[in-house]
């Protein structure tokens, strides 16, 4: 079980890099393009858009498929993706690739989080999951800063070449690992929207945006508050970031432990309040170096502690349409960063200082924590009997 879910793993892994390594190199890339960063940023939102467009579609084409080959064609989508981003040189051409690399996001999670889901048997499903989605947090404490480093050294080019390599070993790893399991029983596209007629996956997909918006809010612009409101120097932003990526880690981590001891929805529930004390925190006392950087870890903590019991709670409160729920996790995630980033933007825009950012992200979290809330009292203890 651990070789399968660490193949799992190595996916996630190249994921998070494909995702959220642009954000490091926009500079690089906006110069070569010959564009705005403003305008090189459109490629963090064409990959979001992909994620939003690709969970849908991959249900409709794949939902009757076996779950080994789905999550083969899904690496192999990702290898020709990397591979065309490597090549790239216009523009526009990239922007369409970037399109094309995150249609497998989501179905990725959605489909790993059911083959975890599997191979745990019932036995720490949520720390099974939590090591799938383990390579997520990793990209961020060591993919991305080793992306930057690339792309001041040689080029951008080479981490999207590098990304192709990684998904070649990680394709590898899922044909050799991953035991052949059946497909999921077709209940038709209709069947999988069947789940949604019910308030708990919308609680939880409440959770999952109200959270990560909250998070992002403040996060999507972390730099320039640690620079220039808590006084800390640019030339430690990249111990800033290593920190942050930590943080991640242990947070999911420590998701998947706990809810395998206290339930899921109560770990969720307590990870969401820490998060809005941290964001509240960041608002009152960010000026602050050593807190705003203490605050900093607890938010990518919780941020990503929730992460594995969310999936794995949408699992349970969707029969029939399990392809589909283990999607909307990241569907939540990715509208939560979009919303997050806009609402946290609003007070720069106003001329505000950027512990502003975290006001309208402490409101959020307060909104999750209410979802949770209602779930726990409704639904946790049958969230133990499936």
């Amino acid at each position: 079980m651990k070789r399968a879910l660490i193949s799992l793993a190595l996916g996630t892994f190249g994921l998070g890099v494909s995702e959220f390594v642009i954000m490091g190199i926009l500079p690089y890339m906006a110069a070569d393009f010959g564009v705005t960063i403003a305008e090189a940023g459109h490629f963090i939102s064409s990959y979001a858009l992909g994620v939003c467009t690709g969970a849908p579609l991959m249900v409709a084409i794949m939902r009757t498929w076996p779950l080994k080959r789905i999550v083969v064609t899904l690496m192999g989508i990702y290898i020709l993706a990397a591979v065309a981003m490597s090549l790239c040189q216009e523009y526009y051409s990239m922007l369409a690739i970037r399109f094309m690399a995150g249609l497998p996001h989501g179905a990725y999670f959605g489909v790993g989080s059911i083959i975890a889901d599997r191979l745990a048997r019932g036995h720490k499903s949520t720390t099974a999951v939590a090591v799938m989605c383990l390579g997520m947090p990793v990209a961020n404490l060591i993919g991305i800063p080793l992306g930057t480093f690339i792309c001041q050294m040689a080029s951008w080019h080479y981490i999207f070449a590098f990304s192709a390599v990684w998904g070649g070993i990680t394709l590898l790893c899922i044909w050799r690992f991953i035991p052949t399991m059946e497909a999921l029983p077709d209940v038709g596209m209709r069947g999988q929207f069947r789940f949604l007629k019910s308030l708990a996956p919308w609680l939880l997909i409440g959770a999952t945006l109200l959270g990560n918006g909250g998070v992002f809010s403040y996060f999507s612009y972390y730099a320039p508050l640690l620079t220039d409101y808590s006084g800390i120097s640019p030339s430690l932003l990249p111990m800033m970031s290593v920190i942050a990526g930590a943080g991640m880690v242990c947070g999911n981590i420590a998701g998947g432990t706990f809810s395998d001891k206290i339930g899921p929805g109560h770990t969720g529930r307590a990870l969401e309040i820490i998060m809005f004390f941290s964001l509240l925190s960041i608002f009152l006392f960010s000026h602050i170096a050593w807190c705003s950087v203490l605050c900093m870890f607890l938010t990518t903590f919780c941020l990503f502690g929730v992460s594995s019991p969310q999936q794995l709670l949408l699992l349970r409160f969707s029969q029939g349409g399990e392809f589909l729920a283990g999607c909307m996790v990241q569907l939540a995630f990715n509208l939560g960063n979009a919303l997050g980033a806009y609402f946290g933007g609003i007070p720069l825009t106003c001329g505000l200082t950027y512990n502003y950012t975290a006001l309208p992200g402490f409101m959020m979290a307060a909104g999750g924590i209410v979802c949770y809330m209602i779930f726990c009292r409704r639904y946790e203890r049958l969230a133990k009997n499936k």
